[in-house]
């Protein structure tokens, strides 16, 4: 869009000379029914008082007309198109009506019609002011205008408008935000005058631009800071992830006695959250409190997103409860703070709530939820979003909402589902590969990993960190070394990628499970990265399944020293004693770990039926339906002797009689979950179990033995990975 530069060489005989017929102003300002514009509160009530105008004649009049255009173009209340019919019956609208439409216009959604209008403007000669140019320069910013910008900075200038504090700022906001920051600072430095505003608007643009660092010098130049130049920083710190100094920021702003505002306050609050530092997130609510702004629901809801993230739940549900007209965000953050913190069961409570409230769940709703119906197996429900999406969400462009689907279903066993999912993206982005990769990868699936990685390439879609983990990891699970080899040593060679802490955890893993001690300690040795717990976690896991006691002890010290209140390692180190018979050795580490009152993290599995999460622990009794459960397991305990199945009960705790292991065996938590599957779905249906830690080998067995014997598919997936027992067989083909 082109301006004509002729038109500001205007005269007196070209201009809209506007009647003088408009009654003095103070008779015009006091007129009963120009004060009842005051009162309106949507566009009928206008409507009202428009009526009672042109009884008067007031209509006849350019201040009358001016006014009822502001309500309609600026008042939330007020309706854009209706003020657009009043401008078109205006026979000459004076610069003050042209410069309200165009307002209306640059804080609508379509800031492209106040563009419009100042060039209609000046192809009638009707010469813009002051008043004009912040918003038609807001427009361009909105836009992205940055040509047509020009053209009206140079029209400022030729209006000699450029001193003026609102063009001058409205100039620099529209530059920064079109990412011109040398033209920012060229019409910085050449004004006569830097007030607070003028700093802010190149401080903003340099934050927007990435230039943190030249927008703290920027700062520091500013004689009278205000608090809009100092919550451009602190805003400036938090949403560059630079937290910690967003509240030091914050510190040194009230050692200035400069008092902070409610955008002050959000900043910081979020800035907390990420942090951790809840000490200090303690003083806002405090200063929130004794400021008596309580009510300000923008702030209570970031309390409550501030106390969820730094663990304090309680706190957090206490001011969720205490709100009496809770908006989204309130559910939101709430429902958001249980998962954030691994307490789905009581996300999904909650997300039951909201559901029998007023409130009709959003994309974020579904992103904060859809995690714990992952993490507890809850398909029923994931379906139920995914079914609730599709119907209400028809142009829904939120890859992260779809993406996350992907993930829901593969952790609740649907493959088949989370690929139509990912079929159905278009276009994919590479997180979406990397969910159904790494789905797969879990499910035991690297024939189809590989296949989508090598079309990943193809598509032209960069792999990156995340897309190697779930290559690498789909070569882990299924044994592939030679593969897992190629592509660990491609990453950096093809594709620029430097393995970091996963990439190594999973060649570990690979080597060490397929027994190849020397390479796997050889590759610890050569990491420029510390192991952590993870690798010699993994290391560990793969001596108790090659009975390698020697390698295990020399490990169990490292992650003892790294993970002194991880029972795990002692536990696996445990079982590694029992293996090979050393029971000394076995009390040994029992003794540890009751002298250092390590707490093992108890077994449990859940299962969901009719949308119902059901979650065992080992020799559960506590379900309803426990008399039923427990004569479904003795049965299933009978067929499997019948089927000749013979429990393992080699790592089971020492000093217990061999008839006692047996039965504790027996009443593991994914035995009790599944002989609830058996009772409580139909004859031929999928069961879906989840379990917290590691399938032992003795469930192992029996579930595939169970498979067959009842003809049911068991999709269990335990810490590590998917197991699919079917017919007697399980897909991971007992190497996990």
């Amino acid at each position: 869009m082109a301006f004509s530069s002729s038109s500001l060489v205007t005269t007196s005989t070209t201009l809209h000379i506007l009647p003088t017929t408009d009654p003095p102003y103070n008779l015009l300002q006091n007129h009963p029914s120009l004060t009842l514009l005051s009162k309106c509160k949507n566009i009928e009530n206008l409507k009202q008082v428009q009526s009672q105008i042109i009884k008067t004649g007031l209509h006849n009049t350019q201040f009358a007309l001016s006014k009822l255009v502001d309500f309609c173009a600026i008042n939330p209340s007020g309706d854009l198109s209706y003020a657009l019919l009043l401008f078109n019956t205006i026979e000459e609208p004076n610069p003050i009506i042209w410069n309200t439409i165009i307002r209306g216009y640059s804080l609508s959604s379509l800031p492209i019609v106040a563009i419009e209008f100042y060039v209609k403007m000046l192809s009638l000669g009707i010469k813009p002011n002051s008043y004009t140019f912040p918003f038609v320069l807001k427009s361009c910013a909105k836009l992205g205008m940055t040509h047509e910008g020009k053209q009206v900075h140079g029209h400022v200038l030729k209006l000699g408008l450029e001193s003026d504090v609102y063009v001058h700022t409205s100039l620099i906001n529209m530059y920064a935000q079109n990412g011109e920051m040398d033209n920012a600072r060229l019409v910085f430095d050449k004004s006569s005058f830097r007030d607070a505003v003028s700093f802010t608007a190149l401080i903003t643009g340099y934050i927007s631009a990435g230039s943190l660092d030249d927008a703290r010098l920027l700062f520091d130049e500013i004689p009278h800071r205000d608090v809009v130049s100092w919550n451009a920083m602190i805003a400036g710190y938090t949403q560059s992830g630079r937290f910690e100094e967003a509240l030091v920021f914050f510190q040194e702003m009230r050692r200035t006695k400069v008092k902070p505002d409610e955008s002050t306050l959000l900043s910081v609050l979020s800035a907390c959250a990420h942090s951790g530092s809840l000490e200090l997130g303690n003083w806002v609510r405090s200063w929130i409190e004794d400021h008596g702004i309580c009510s300000n629901l923008r702030l209570v809801n970031a309390l409550i997103d501030m106390y969820s993230k730094c663990g304090d739940l309680d706190t957090a549900r206490g001011l969720f409860d205490g709100i009496e007209s809770k908006d989204m965000i309130s559910w939101n953050v709430m429902i958001g703070g249980y998962t954030h913190m691994s307490c789905y069961k009581e996300a999904l409570a909650l997300f039951r709530q909201m559901q029998q409230s007023n409130h009709e769940p959003n994309d974020v709703t579904f992103l904060n939820i859809l995690p714990s119906c992952a993490h507890l197996g809850a398909l029923d429900l994931g379906k139920w979003i995914h079914a609730y999406i599709g119907k209400n969400f028809h142009n829904l462009a939120n890859t992260s909402l779809w993406t996350s689907l992907i993930g829901m279903y593969t952790k609740c066993g649907d493959l088949h589902a989370a690929e139509q999912v990912f079929e159905g993206m278009n276009p994919k982005t590479s997180s979406s590969w990397n969910a159904m990769m790494a789905g797969l990868a879990m499910h035991g699936r690297a024939d189809r990993v590989l296949e989508l990685f090598s079309k990943m390439v193809v598509d032209g879609v960069k792999p990156d960190e995340i897309t190697f983990v779930c290559v690498l990891s789909a070569c882990s699970h299924a044994g592939l070394v030679d593969l897992g080899r190629k592509y660990f040593s491609s990453m950096t060679k093809d594709y620029n990628v430097y393995p970091k802490l996963q990439h190594y955890g999973c060649m570990i893993d690979l080597l060490a499970r397929a027994g190849r001690f020397d390479e796997a300690q050889a590759l610890i040795k050569n990491m420029d990265i510390k192991p952590d717990g993870a690798i010699w976690g993994s290391l560990l896991g793969a001596c108790r399944i090659h009975g390698n006691v020697e390698l295990a002890e020399y490990v169990s010290k490292q992650l003892f020293e790294l993970e002194p209140e991880n029972a795990g390692p002692y536990v696996l180190l445990s079982n590694i004693y029992a293996g090979a018979g050393r029971w000394d050795d076995v009390a040994t580490i029992r003794t540890m770990l009751n002298d250092k009152r390590i707490i093992k993290v108890p077994g449990s599995t859940s299962i969901e039926v009719d949308s119902v999460v059901h979650e065992f622990l080992v020799s559960d009794k506590t379900h309803p339906q426990s008399v039923e459960i427990y004569k479904m397991l003795n049965e299933i305990d009978r067929l499997l002797e019948a089927f000749g199945h013979v429990p393992d009960t080699s790592e089971v705790f020492y000093d217990i009689d061999e008839e006692g292991k047996e039965g504790i065996l027996c009443q593991h938590s994914e035995k009790l979950a599944i002989a609830f599957g058996l009772i409580s779905t139909k004859p031929g249906t999928t069961i879906r179990i989840v379990k917290n830690l590691r399938v032992c080998g003795n469930c192992h067995s029996a579930t595939k033995l169970i498979s067959k014997i009842f003809g049911r598919e068991i999709v269990a997936r335990d810490r590590n990975r998917f197991h699919h027992f079917k017919d007697g067989s399980c897909s991971c083909m007992d190497y996990w």
